[in-house]
């Protein structure tokens, strides 16, 4: 472990409810979901707005403009404190943590705000100009060069699952999992004391919207390929796109003890690895081999993970790359269920995780999060519970 002046810990984490594409967060643009979360964190650890260092924010698919800063202001946050906006695709919302969990580490006692957003029902309509100067829309940005083949992520969900023998039927019953975990966590309450009600101008959106309790394995069986005739992917077994925001805040051990916070998630190692284009789910595999490699920890000791479940082909096959019982993982369920903020989804994943292990109360237990992106990437955080 770092000295108490450099080691990083997330000392609080909320999100917002998780709603489909065009649901109950649909007249919401990205700064207003993301500013009642940054509103919520300050409140919760009681750190004074003009204390932070900065503001750093994962986002995938928005119009641009630095969101950070426009969703800082839009919280309450003075002038004096900036904010930055990443792009790793889907896992920009970790990728956010991460960045901000480094340079806690280089010194210098900061605070910072971190995480990722996401409004798809709100993401701008994208479009190259033509030679006439006119619009030509298009679905999704380039994400490799054509020579690497760049693969939509269904079609290379597809892939994963052919490579490394991912059946339809493991696939169906991982998807129906996690549904029911999700069912079972927001009916238990477990999610409340992580969420932040949202005013939608027509009502308080107050709960993730995704899980199916009319699901099971007779009506995912009569799915079919969604993606490539004859495959195993369906929409059953995959994500759907959703709204979100969710962050974390992050200091010094020592600062931390100075708020007079009582536990958090000590940051113990962190990294990002490419992969194949073609098989771009796994990339989350490769990063967190390499952190807990460089930690001397295997899967097997870890005690709660967060993968994000954009398909259910590339979460198992990452899992067992990693040596990690698919029943270990995504314990209230995971995006399969909850849906996929893209840029919002990693941060999620770090939320869930210090709930998780608050409700466990194990000191010294270790969480990993997962995530794969887009163009043959992925990012992995160690992190371990502690009391302070």
């Amino acid at each position: 472990m770092l000295p108490p002046d450099r080691q990083p810990v997330i000392i609080a984490a909320r999100r917002t409810p998780v709603c489909r594409t065009n649901g109950a967060l649909r007249s919401l643009r990205a700064h207003e979901l993301l500013a009642p979360v940054l509103r919520e964190l300050l409140a919760a650890t009681g750190a004074a707005p003009g204390s932070v260092a900065d503001v750093v924010i994962g986002n995938a698919v928005g119009g641009g403009g630095n969101v950070a800063r426009l969703a800082l202001l839009e919280a309450g946050l003075p002038v004096s404190v900036p904010g930055i906006t990443v792009d790793r695709q889907c896992g920009s919302g970790l990728d956010a943590v991460v960045l901000a969990s480094s340079v806690v580490a280089a010194g210098g006692n900061p605070l910072y705000l971190a995480g990722g957003v996401e409004s798809t029902s709100t993401a701008p309509l994208r479009a190259y100009r033509n030679d006439d100067g006119g619009p030509e829309f298009y679905a999704r940005a380039q994400f490799v060069p054509a020579g690497f083949g760049d693969p939509d992520m269904g079609v290379a969900a597809e892939n994963v699952a052919r490579e490394f023998g991912v059946s339809r039927e493991r696939q169906d019953a991982f998807a129906l999992r996690s549904h029911r975990l999700a069912l079972a966590a927001r009916d238990a309450g477990v999610f409340d004391a992580e969420l932040v009600p949202l005013d939608t101008g027509a009502g308080t959106a107050c709960a993730d919207d995704g899980p199916r309790r009319g699901l099971n394995a007779a009506v995912l069986a009569r799915f079919p390929a969604a993606f490539v005739d004859g495959g195993t992917v369906t929409a059953g077994n995959s994500c759907f796109d959703a709204d979100a925001a969710s962050a974390v805040v992050i200091t010094s051990l020592q600062r931390a003890r100075n708020l007079g916070a009582g536990d958090g998630l000590l940051v113990l190692g962190s990294g990002t690895a490419g992969v194949d284009p073609q098989l771009l789910g796994v990339g989350a595999a490769a990063a967190a081999r390499d952190v807990l490699s460089a930690a001397g920890v295997s899967g097997g000791q870890v005690d709660l993970v967060e993968f994000n479940e954009a398909f259910a082909s590339q979460t198992l096959a990452c899992l067992d790359q990693v040596g990690i019982d698919a029943e270990r993982a995504n314990l209230d369920g995971g995006a399969l269920a909850l849906g996929h903020a893209y840029g919002a989804s990693g941060a999620v994943l770090v939320t869930r995780l210090l709930a998780q292990a608050r409700r466990a109360g194990t000191p010294a237990s270790l969480a990993l999060a997962m995530i794969s992106s887009a163009g043959g990437m992925g990012t992995a955080a160690l992190l371990e519970y502690q009391r302070l």
